[in-house]
C-alpha cells in the first residue's frame, strides 16, 4: 500500500491532542522578506508594548504579549484546528501517542454544542473513580472555563504528573434534568494505558457473530486489531460487526491498514491541498471478505470517517448508525527552532465516489438512533442497544 508519511487524524484523548489530524513537517522559515505593511504592522505592536509598559497597572512579562499576539493571529482564522503552541504547550502537544497517557482516562472532543464533551470514560481510570460519564461536558478545568474552541487548552491543563490533581467541573444533561447538572470533581491524574480494541465472540443458535470495537486509532490499536481479530477468526466466526461509535479517529496509517484488511484493491481515500495537489490512498488486492456490518455515530470522527466512508463507497459493509462527526480536514504540525510549534490546517481528505467530510459526515446506509440516551457503549449492554442489534440483525440477513 502506498504510504506519504504518518498523520494523525483527530485524537482526542485527554492527555493526546485536540479534534485533528496531523503530519509532522519540517520547520518554518519565519525569515522572508518583509514588505513595507509587515514593518508597519510590526512598529503599530512595538508602540502598543510600549504604552503597555508606561501605563499598566500590573507586571506582566514580553513572552506573554509575544505568545498572546501570536496565538491571537492563528485564532482569527477562524480554523478551530489551527493554532500556535509556545514551548511548554507545543511540549505537551507533542508527548506519547502510543496509547499510555499522564492523564485522567477519558476521550474528549469539541461537540456541536459549542462545549468540550467527554465522549469515553476508560475502565479503570482515574475519570471512571471519580464518577465521570460519556455524555458529560468539560465546564472548568481548574477554575478556568473552556468552550469547544479551547479544546487543546483545556487538554492541556487536565493533563499533568502522575499524583497530581486536577479540579474539574461538568454539566451532566440528562431526561430528568435536561438543562443540566454541574458536578464538582476532584480526579487524581495518572499514567492510562488505554486499550483501544474489545472482542467479544457472540453465540447465536446457528451463528457466531464476532464483535470488534475500535475507541481509537493509536500506534499500538494496529498490533491489539490483528491480534483480537486473529483470535476471532479462530473461534470460526460467521461475520463480524465493526463498532466505530465513540472514536475520534488517531493515527491514519493504522486507520488503512485495517481498511485494507478488507478491502481489494482500489481508493481508500483522497487528500487535496490548496494548490491541488491530490494524494491518493489505495489498498492492495488482498481482502478478508468475511460479511461485516458497521457502527458510527455522532462521535465518529476523521480517521473513523475515513474508514466507514471507504467501505460503504466501495460497497464493502453496510454503515449503521447516525451521521458521524464531519472533521474532513488534515492538520500538519511545525516545530519552530525555539521549541514553540504551530499546527496548520493543509488539505482536506474525501471519501473514494470524491465526497467532502468536513461539517458533512458519513450518512449511514441504515439511520438508526438509540432512544436510551444514557446508554454507555462500554457496557456491551447489547440487548438495550438499538444500534447494535439492528447491525447483527443486517448481518445475519447477509449471511443467510
Amino acid at each position: 500500500m502506498k504510504r506519504f508519511g504518518k498523520l494523525i487524524l483527530a485524537l482526542v484523548l485527554v492527555g493526546a491532542i485536540g479534534f485533528a489530524g496531523f503530519m509532522l513537517g519540517s520547520n518554518i522559515d519565519l525569515g522572508q522578506g518583509m514588505g513595507s505593511k509587515d514593518k508597519q504592522l510590526i512598529s503599530e505592536m512595538d508602540s502598543l508594548k510600549g504604552l503597555l509598559e508606561k501605563n499598566f497597572l500590573f507586571d506582566f512579562k514580553d513572552e506573554d504579549l509575544y505568545n498572546g499576539a501570536l496565538k491571537g493571529m492563528f485564532a482569527n482564522l477562524g480554523d478551530p484546528y489551527t493554532s500556535y503552541y509556545p514551548k511548554d504547550e507545543y511540549t505537551k502537544l507533542m508527548e506519547n501517542l502510543d496509547g499510555r497517557y499522564k492523564g485522567i482516562g477519558v476521550t474528549v472532543s469539541a461537540s456541536k454544542e459549542g462545549l468540550i464533551k467527554v465522549v469515553q470514560v476508560f475502565e479503570d481510570s482515574p475519570a471512571k473513580e471519580a464518577g465521570m460519564k460519556a455524555g458529560d461536558f468539560i465546564k472548568t478545568v481548574d477554575g478556568t472555563q473552556f468552550d469547544a474552541s479551547e479544546l487543546d487548552k483545556a487538554v492541556s491543563l487536565i493533563r499533568g504528573e502522575p499524583g497530581t490533581k486536577v479540579k474539574i467541573e461538568v454539566l451532566r444533561v440528562s431526561e430528568e434534568n435536561p438543562k443540566g447538572e454541574e458536578i464538582p470533581m476532584l480526579v487524581e491524574r495518572r499514567d492510562v494505558t488505554v486499550d483501544t480494541v474489545y472482542s467479544e465472540v457472540i453465540n447465536l443458535n446457528e451463528k457466531k457473530i464476532g464483535y470488534l470495537r475500535l475507541s481509537a486509532f493509536d500506534d499500538i490499536t494496529w498490533d491489539d486489531f490483528k491480534e483480537k481479530y486473529a483470535k476471532l477468526k479462530s473461534d470460526n466466526i460467521d461475520g463480524l460487526i465493526l463498532d466505530l461509535r465513540n472514536n475520534p479517529g488517531g493515527a491514519l496509517d493504522v486507520c488503512l491498514d485495517i481498511a485494507d484488511t478488507f478491502l481489494d484493491e482500489g481508493v481508500i481515500v483522497t487528500t487535496q491541498d490548496k494548490n491541488g495537489n491530490v494524494i491518493t490512498e489505495k489498498s492492495d488486492a488482498n481482502k478478508d471478505d468475511i460479511p461485516m456490518t458497521v457502527l458510527i455515530n455522532e462521535n465518529s470522527a476523521s480517521a473513523s470517517e475515513i474508514l466507514a466512508g471507504a467501505f460503504k463507497d466501495r460497497g464493502r459493509a453496510k454503515i449503521i448508525g447516525t451521521k458521524s462527526f464531519g472533521k474532513g480536514i488534515v492538520q500538519k504540525l511545525f516545530p519552530l527552532e525555539n521549541g514553540a510549534g504551530a499546527k496548520i490546517t493543509i488539505s482536506e481528505y474525501k471519501t473514494p465516489n470524491g465526497n467532502k467530510i468536513n461539517k458533512i459526515g458519513v450518512k449511514p446506509d441504515i439511520t438508526v438512533e438509540n432512544e436510551n440516551l444514557d446508554l454507555d457503549l462500554s457496557k456491551n449492554d447489547f440487548a438495550n442497544d438499538q444500534q447494535f442489534m439492528k447491525a447483527l440483525e443486517v448481518l445475519l440477513d447477509s449471511i443467510k
